[in-house]
């Protein structure tokens, strides 16, 4: 991809991003995430209906008449991104690879924290952390990650979730919203997500492709796994080969499903191709009336 294509790619995703914060979102992303708490703004006359637990009596004896407290929400947040950048996301065979879906996702997420005032960060992880972006406001800040995004070149191809696990919650002191981006085709990170959802708020997403679930009907296949290299030959036209190979991609959906239970936090599963945009509505939605 040339320096004027990812330019390009930028501007059409912040077109999107912004058409669907503002029409779709805007509400729903502030409702789900909450502030830090509720911090004193100022004081008026108490009306009928305001809880007389806020009234500053201090103010109410001064003036003769009664005052009621009047807080505002503690708003600014710090958002976190977890992309995962191992070769397993170049993979996709139904309109576009996971790296693109996780791209989409990240800068809509992007542009819906930084519309509501918050900060937002980036960590990009293969089998190590590769690119550390600390969070901070703004529109050239958002495009800055759209831009590394859609143009960082990772070093090492195979996956280590707990490594960014474990460099989040050595450099993040607040309590911040994380999302995790990735296949999660990985092990052992379990005690690393706990340690992360005691901290802080926790969503992961967990991407994948329909030819991770079903081979095509090709007959005989040698197929490379990305992040190791190693090869093998598949009879794809055999029952019990399509079976085993189904049954393995299913086992890893489930032990994310485990993993985020225990933790306590969300986990969210879409496909390439899936409509990414009713699926984070419907999440942000969900959260807001919890």
């Amino acid at each position: 991809m040339t320096t004027a294509d990812i330019l390009k790619k930028v501007r059409e995703l912040e077109i999107i991003s912004k058409r669907l914060t503002n029409h779709l979102f805007t509400g729903e992303y502030h409702t789900a995430f909450k502030g830090r708490g509720m911090s004193f703004k100022e004081v008026r006359d108490y009306v009928p209906g305001d809880d007389p637990r806020f009234i500053d009596w201090n103010v109410s004896a001064r003036m003769g008449h009664h005052y009621s407290k009047i807080f505002e929400e503690e708003r600014e947040l710090s958002v976190y991104l977890l992309v995962d950048i191992s070769a397993s996301s170049l993979f996709g065979t139904f309109r576009q690879t996971k790296k693109d879906l996780i791209t989409e996702m990240c800068a809509v997420l992007s542009f819906s924290a930084i519309t509501n005032n918050d900060k937002v960060g980036l960590i990009f992880f293969s089998d190590h952390v590769e690119k550390f972006i600390p969070a901070k406001k703004g529109r050239d800040h958002v495009l800055y990650m759209v831009r590394e995004m859609l143009s960082f070149k990772p070093q090492c191809s195979q996956t280590d979730v707990l490594k960014a696990l474990t460099f989040l919650n050595n450099t993040t002191r607040h309590k911040s919203i994380v999302f995790i981006l990735s296949d999660f085709a990985d092990a052992g990170y379990e005690q690393g997500l706990r340690v992360a959802a005691r901290r802080h708020d926790v969503i992961g997403v967990q991407v994948y492709d329909k030819r991770d679930d079903q081979l095509p009907m090709a007959g005989m296949m040698q197929l490379k796994d990305a992040e190791t290299g190693k090869m093998v030959l598949l009879n794809t036209s055999d029952p019990y080969t399509r079976f085993k190979y189904s049954q393995q991609f299913q086992k890893v959906l489930e032990e994310a499903k485990v993993a985020f239970r225990k933790a306590g936090a969300e986990l969210l599963q879409v496909s390439t191709g899936q409509d990414y945009v009713k699926l984070l509505q419907q999440f942000f939605i969900r959260r807001g009336h919890k």
